[in-house]
């Protein structure tokens, strides 16, 4: 999730190389986003079986992990890049900084994705509600995303900034994909005129405003398997969370993000093996705790905290091809409608 690393998940890579291997070791450049976030140990295995050692670059949000490589495409910083979702595949692709097709070393293509990345993971941005701060308001969740513009419902909802987040971006793709575009904006402007406060960020909407974290707002634009990540670092032991997720028509998002060789980095058959280990076992079962994610491989044993995680039944996931021409004018409108 980039969007999505709860504070104490942030452990797992404390430095750009994990590799302690000899020198004649192949380096592999991996750039990923801000939540990239996988055990050492596993990371160390890769090395030590594949004689190769990992340079992971952080490259902030995924959206700006990408400008990154499109600015250094003339000599790039990476050989494979892990983090590309299907906001993003277009925009990548229309840059020229991914190889066009992978070769048939994985499952057919995913449909949101192409040939030229591999999935990894899937999660959904949805909103969470703070069952505490709902109970205390006496007043019953909102049915629709057209509630929300009621009275009753004034100053309720937090959400990042479509402009500043990818998690932002994706709850109103969210929105335009279900509503239609008119319609959508037109709930936009309703909803700034009930109190909707836009931050920057997901870490400033959910540690700073959302009610579950002593913020005034009961709901916010996060994640389906952040009321699990609750429960999981918990400082005490809980059987149910305190958040859950709300799953409203237009307000449920899907996303998957790949793996895939950038174009001209070089180090493609090192490339490959990271590309086909990330959808091994081990990385599958592992970045559910790791970066709160669903696996992509569908034999994956889902962790046990993951049943306070259910996905949603209904979601949307529009055309890549949809995002990349369009997404840029609507984040603009979307500006225009909601900011200004």
């Amino acid at each position: 999730m980039n969007r999505r690393l709860f504070t104490l998940a942030a452990t797992a890579l404390a430095a750009f190389s994990v590799s302690t291997h000899a020198s004649a070791a192949d380096e592999l450049r991996v750039m990923v986003h801000s939540s990239f976030s996988l055990p050492k140990p596993l990371l160390a295995q890769f090395e030590s079986q594949n004689n190769i050692k990992l340079a992971i670059i952080k490259g902030g949000d995924a959206g700006e992990m990408l400008n990154k490589l499109i600015l250094t495409r003339a000599r790039p910083i990476a050989d494979v890049v892990f983090g590309i979702d299907n906001t993003l595949v277009g925009k990548a692709l229309a840059a020229g900084v991914l190889e066009p097709a992978l070769p048939q070393t994985q499952d057919a293509p995913d449909a949101n994705l192409g040939a030229a990345l591999a999935a990894v993971d899937y999660g959904f941005v949805t909103l969470n509600y703070d069952k505490a701060a709902v109970a205390k308001s006496g007043i019953g969740l909102p049915k629709t995303l057209q509630d929300l513009t009621l009275p009753a419902y004034k100053g309720w909802l937090v959400t990042p900034n479509p402009a500043t987040s990818s998690t932002g971006y994706a709850f109103m793709l969210a929105t335009i994909s279900a509503l239609g575009e008119e319609p959508a904006f037109a709930w936009w402007a309703q909803m700034r005129g009930n109190g909707l406060k836009v931050v920057k960020g997901w870490s400033e909407a959910y540690y700073t405003d959302f009610a579950r974290n002593k913020g005034a707002y009961p709901l916010v634009v996060s994640y389906a398997t952040s009321p699990a990540a609750e429960v999981f670092y918990s400082k005490e032991e809980i059987q149910e969370s305190p958040t859950a997720s709300l799953n409203l028509k237009g307000g449920v998002f899907r996303q998957v993000e790949g793996v895939g060789l950038v174009k001209g980095g070089g180090q493609r058959i090192a490339g490959l093996k990271f590309v086909n280990f990330m959808r091994s076992a081990p990385v599958q079962e592992a970045l559910q705790t790791a970066m709160w994610m669903y696996p992509a491989q569908a034999k994956t044993p889902l962790a046990e905290v993951m049943r306070h995680a259910a996905e949603p039944t209904e979601f949307e996931a529009p055309a890549t091809q949809v995002v990349a021409g369009k997404g840029a004018r609507w984040v603009a409108r979307w500006t225009k409608v909601v900011l200004k």
